[in-house]
């Protein structure tokens, strides 16, 4: 079943799924103000244009590398976060444009 701004059901449980995990919902509430929670770390870009860096996201939740890629990777699919590569290191930011349309989404169809 199509919803408005061509989401599905299917794209909807995919965000749910990955929401519904305690760490990577804190993950996304630590993104919407990089530069509040990730303050203490150097950056290696600006947090705003390209996200944060997976080793400061990493040392933040006290999580293994390899968990927190696989966390990102899942927040990626569902179409939450945008990774941009700066030299060897991925950052990460939320797809605000995204989120808001799943806003839409939830306030007209759940």
């Amino acid at each position: 079943m199509a919803t408005s701004a061509g989401w599905d059901s299917a794209d909807l449980i995919e965000v749910f799924k990955a929401l519904g995990n305690p760490a990577r919902l804190q993950i996304m509430r630590w993104l919407k103000d990089p530069d509040a929670y990730f303050g203490e770390y150097e950056p290696i870009a600006d947090r705003r244009s390209v996200g944060v860096c997976v080793t400061h996201i990493q040392a933040k939740a006290g999580l293994a590398q390899s968990t927190v890629s696989s966390y990102m990777s899942t927040l990626e699919r569902a179409g939450l976060v945008r990774p941009t590569r700066v030299g060897k290191w991925t950052h990460y930011r939320r797809d605000e444009e995204r989120l808001a349309q799943l806003a839409q989404v939830i306030d007209t169809t759940l």
